[in-house]
C-alpha cells in the first residue's frame, strides 16, 4: 500500500524509482499518469492542480511493463500514430533488420520492448513515465537507450523505473526509494545500503 509518497520531477533531470520487488513502483507511476486512482492524491504540473488524469491532458505518455501496441498494427502506423521518424530509428540502431511494413506480432521480444520505448521516449508528450523499459533489450541497445533518455531530458520530464539498478542510478539526476509505503529523496548513494535495498558493497 503507498501510503506517503511524494516525487517531484523536472524538465532537464532524469527522476528514477527504485525499490524491492512489490513495493508499488508500478502503481506508482500508473496513478501519476491517471490509469489508476488513489483515495488521496494530487498532481501538479507547473503548481498547478490537474484535476483529470494526465492521460487526458494529451501531456503524458507511460510506457507500461506489458506491450501496449496492438499485435496486428504495422510498425510504420504505429510510427506515424505517435508522430515519431522512422528513418531517425533506423539510424539509430543499425543492426536491427527489420521493416516498418511488418506487424508487431512479428517481433521478437526485445525487438518489440526497444520500439515501444523508443516510440515513447520521443513522442511529443511532455512528461513521460518509463517503467522498466530496459527489460529484454540487449546491452548495447540498452546504452543507445539510455543516449536517448539523456537527449531528450532537456524538453521533458522524465520519471523512470527499471529493477536494472545499475542504469537508473547511471542515468538519473535524482533517485527516490520506494519502501514500506512511503518515498524517500536519496541524496547519497551509500543510502541505498543503508535502506537495505542494497546489499553492502554493491555499489
Amino acid at each position: 500500500m503507498l501510503s506517503g509518497v511524494y516525487l517531484k520531477a523536472e524538465t532537464g533531470k532524469v527522476t528514477g524509482t527504485l525499490g524491492s520487488n512489490g513495493c508499488g513502483k508500478s502503481r506508482l507511476l500508473n496513478i501519476a499518469f491517471g490509469n489508476l486512482k488513489a483515495k488521496y492524491q494530487l498532481v501538479r504540473v507547473d503548481s498547478k492542480p490537474i484535476l483529470k488524469p494526465l492521460y487526458q491532458t494529451n501531456l503524458a505518455a507511460l510506457l507500461p511493463q506489458s506491450n501496449f501496441i496492438p499485435n496486428q498494427m504495422k510498425l510504420k502506423s504505429a510510427f506515424n500514430h505517435f508522430k515519431v521518424n522512422w528513418d531517425d530509428f533506423m539510424n539509430r540502431f543499425k543492426g536491427l533488420r527489420i521493416s516498418k511494413d511488418i506487424r508487431f506480432n512479428r517481433l521478437s521480444g526485445g525487438e518489440r520492448r526497444l520500439i515501444e520505448t523508443y516510440i515513447i521516449l520521443k513522442s511529443d508528450k511532455k512528461i513521460i513515465f518509463l517503467d522498466e523499459p530496459f527489460s529484454h533489450l540487449a546491452p548495447l541497445h540498452i546504452e543507445t537507450i539510455k543516449t536517448i533518455i539523456s537527449e531528450e531530458k532537456q524538453r521533458k520530464v522524465i520519471v523512470i523505473t527499471d529493477h536494472m539498478f545499475r542504469h537508473i542510478v547511471a542515468i538519473s539526476d535524482s533517485i527516490y526509494l520506494l519502501k514500506n509505503g512511503c518515498t524517500k529523496l536519496i541524496d547519497e548513494l551509500s543510502e541505498l545500503e543503508d535502506y537495505r535495498y542494497l546489499s553492502a558493497g554493491s555499489l
